[in-house]
């Protein structure tokens, strides 16, 4: 049964992976016919180097779960999508204390490998980083390792 985007919206919403618990994502928005998905992050202290700005594998992350719920929204179906190559770019610092948006797409799904790509930036419009990746999509087994989101 397919869901309607508000639904697929709620269901992502409450029913999280524990890294987007740890990363403090919050799920704004998602277009399954267009394959795209908004996030919000927030720049906490634990994330950050010693200027203050948060750590580059840490801002990749955030793009990897943008991109992958890009694909996942794209597909329609129950997946996970493992990342076996990515390269970001990283064009200016994300600061302490600010919020990060993410904008992820899925840029081309096929049956065995799926490419997207994801920007953050920052509450102003300045573009943070862009990733290009790509993935395999595969069935979700099970229930997965989702936790509900505590309130």
């Amino acid at each position: 049964m397919v869901m309607t985007d508000a639904e697929l919206l709620e269901r992502m919403r409450t029913r999280i992976p524990p890294t987007a618990q740890l990363l403090g994502q919050e799920l704004l928005a998602l277009d399954s016919a267009a394959g795209t998905v908004r996030m919000r992050f927030e720049a906490r202290p634990e994330f950050c180097n010693p200027m203050g700005h948060v750590q580059g594998g840490i801002l990749a992350a955030m793009l990897d779960d943008a991109a992958a719920f890009a694909i996942i929204v794209k597909s329609q179906r129950r997946i996970v999508v493992p990342t076996i190559e990515f390269k970001v770019s990283f064009l200016a610092p994300a600061k302490l204390g600010r919020p990060i948006f993410a904008e992820g797409r899925c840029v081309k799904l096929g049956r065995t490998v799926a490419f997207a790509e994801a920007d953050l930036s920052d509450g102003e419009g300045r573009l943070l980083a862009r990733l290009s990746t790509s993935a395999i999509p595969t069935p979700l087994a099970g229930e997965g390792l989702l936790l509900e989101r505590q309130a």
